[in-house]
């Protein structure tokens, strides 16, 4: 149902130095806004509603609703959903089966969010509501902490658009075995995990996904921990920092959280017993009061990019 083309040409001058070169062509991703509608049963009579615009990257939009509507807690299974169809080149109709219930009270966010900022939306702090997440069950898997160095170049050698234009934000999924298992890309770092979450529950895949990884390209935000959590994957790990309340939502859900997954180095801010070495050692983030547990020295802020 989707209309590819997530690149698009722009004529540019280069400059190097002081010297400007001649107009050539270069490559961008492609930015432009999506509406999500939803299409569902109420009092006997069919209802269409708008509930989000978001600015995504085209291509897989049908995975983006599905995750969107998924990851915001209006859908809990694929069987709920009908059909997803596409209404116009930005328009997208998720149409949900009859006696399916509906509470867009969740989705408190205004009606129009970035590609950069999809929890900024949010109509209040309220909404936020740490203590509704899913928590994760268990402690497997366990990744060697080997494995985990190795996901930033295995991730960016799948990036085939960022490859042409630089400007994407990639999310994968990998086995406990370091294999790519599935990638997304956006120019939204929350339309990305949305696109993958959405792929795995149109593929009939069972969620809670609690045996495998989510690496992104980018820092590690709230809403990110928020996503990963409400489809049940145990380990975050980026290549950026996370924020503040991403380690306490990662922290409160019982969520691995890694960051500066680059360079073979990176921190722990939550759930190292998914780590080995660490998984059969003693808990050094519970020992102390919340900080940042590193298998490397923290890098100076100085040299963080």
């Amino acid at each position: 149902m989707d209309t590819e083309r997530p690149i698009t040409r722009s004529l540019i001058v280069r400059v190097e130095g002081d010297r400007p070169g001649e107009p050539r062509e270069d490559l961008l991703a492609v930015e432009e806004p999506l509406e999500i509608q939803l299409s569902y049963e109420r009092k006997g009579w069919r209802v269409h509603k708008s509930v989000s615009i978001t600015m995504r990257t085209p291509g897989a939009d049908g995975e983006l609703a599905a995750g969107f509507l998924f990851t915001e807690g209006i859908v809990t299974d694929a069987a709920q959903i009908d059909d997803i169809r596409r209404e116009d080149e930005n328009v997208v109709r998720v149409e949900l089966r009859s006696g399916v219930p509906v509470d867009l009270g969740r989705l408190e966010r205004h009606f129009y969010t970035t590609s950069s900022c999809g929890v900024c939306g949010k109509a209040s702090i309220a909404a936020l509501n740490l203590g509704s997440q899913r928590r994760i069950a268990g402690d497997g898997p366990v990744f060697d902490a080997a494995t985990i160095h190795r996901l930033p170049a295995i991730q960016r050698e799948a990036q085939a658009v960022f490859d042409q234009t630089g400007g994407l934000h990639a999310a994968a999924l990998f086995d406990a075995a370091g294999r790519l298992v599935a990638q997304r890309e956006d120019v939204g770092r929350h339309n990305a995990v949305d696109k993958l979450i959405g792929s795995q529950l149109l593929a009939g895949i069972q969620v809670p996904i609690g045996d495998r990884l989510l690496f992104v390209s980018g820092r590690a935000s709230f809403e990110l921990v928020q996503k990963a959590l409400a489809a049940g994957l145990p380990i975050l790990a980026a290549v950026g920092a996370p924020s503040s309340l991403a380690v306490e939502l990662a922290a409160v859900g019982g969520m691995t959280l890694l960051g500066f997954v680059r360079g073979g180095r990176f921190n722990i801010y939550a759930g190292e017993r998914r780590i080995r070495p660490l998984a059969s050692g003693d808990s050094l983030l519970d020992a102390r009061p919340p900080a940042v547990c590193a298998l490397a020295p923290i890098p100076a802020i100085s040299s963080i990019p």
